[in-house]
């Protein structure tokens, strides 16, 4: 599989862009044990433009995480346009992905992210647009429609396509949906399978195993499979599946002591990159999903201490009494 000038080789395992999820150390993480792309956290254009800090920062990336794309997402052509410059300019990362899947209602609400599936024209205008503004290779990432009553994304694919952008990840939901119910992995299939399409199609949705990803490859025939919820307080998620599909054992090294390492490491990197406050609060969530602490006994005290870590000595010294 190939984006632009990137070789991704066979069965690519990508990392999906989240708010609040994919900072800088998780990204690393991730790369590390075998995603083959890693994504930014999703990025404002209005706030971008506008050189809000925040947003700012989330463009800040780092060569040990390449290849790597940064997500844009907003409602009009020019901010658009306006965004994806800046993130070509200041960042250089090897993809721009445009999110029309976002379906939370700040978002999508206001018509950007999913919400841009009710209103195609403006859409595929902004597509085109960002497409002819930057020489970075242009992705995008959507659902399969607003509901079930609009199921429109085998012809959008094709009008995508048409645009220019170098690859496209569907989401087997719809924005109804929100992340609810099953992810649908038909319709994916469909777009693949389509004679016209010739652009990657990477799928997502509902992918947590080895298994399930084997069966996204073998049965619906994508180019790439992108993981999202099922990382969280889980890096080595994509060592585990790429060992799968590669016919390995399951590594003994892998142990619990071991995965915590990787979290403790997690933690002391957010910290040096962002600073003790936030590095604190990315890495909580992460420990708060993480499938290590599922199944200890009594462990609810624990986890709200966890979560109430103000420093990080704390919250490294609550992570070292958890040690077999």
């Amino acid at each position: 599989m190939k984006i632009g000038n990137i070789q991704f080789g066979d069965h690519p395992l990508f990392l999906a862009p989240m708010e609040d999820v994919t900072d800088i150390g998780f990204r690393m993480l991730c790369k590390r044990y075998g995603a083959s792309m890693v994504y930014t956290e999703f990025v404002s254009a209005e706030a971008l433009v506008r050189s809000v800090k925040s947003t700012v920062n989330k463009l800040t990336i780092s060569d040990e995480e390449r290849p790597v794309g940064i997500q844009i997402y907003g409602r009009d052509v020019e901010s658009m346009v306006e965004a994806a410059k800046i993130v070509e300019d200041q960042a250089h990362p090897d993809v721009i992905d445009i999110n029309f899947g976002c379906p939370v209602k700040k978002v999508a609400g206001k018509g950007a992210g999913a919400g841009m599936l009710q209103n195609v024209p403006l859409l595929l205008d902004i597509t085109k647009n960002v497409v002819k503004a930057v020489n970075t290779p242009v992705t995008v990432k959507t659902r399969l429609g607003w509901s079930n009553d609009n199921l429109i994304i085998c012809d959008l694919a094709e009008q995508l396509q048409d645009c220019g952008i170098q690859a496209l990840t569907i989401h087997g939901r719809t924005r109804a949906q929100m992340y609810t119910g099953s992810a649908d992995w038909t319709l994916i299939g469909e777009v693949k399978k389509n004679p016209r399409i010739n652009i990657p199609i990477i799928g997502n949705g509902d992918i947590t195993s080895p298994e399930e990803t084997k069966r996204a490859f073998e049965e619906y025939g994508v180019d790439a499979v992108m993981i999202g919820r099922a990382t969280f307080g889980r890096p080595w998620i994509f060592k585990e599946i790429r060992d799968y599909l590669d016919g390995k054992e399951a590594d003994p090294e892998m142990t619990f002591n071991w995965m915590l390492d990787v979290l403790e490491e997690q933690l002391r990197i957010n910290v040096e990159r962002i600073d003790e406050y936030r590095g604190i609060l990315h890495t909580r969530r992460h420990l708060a999903a993480s499938p290590i602490f599922k199944g200890i006994p009594n462990f609810r005290q624990t986890r709200i201490a966890m979560l109430r870590a103000n420093t990080m000595d704390e919250l490294m010294g609550i992570l070292e009494e958890q040690r077999k």
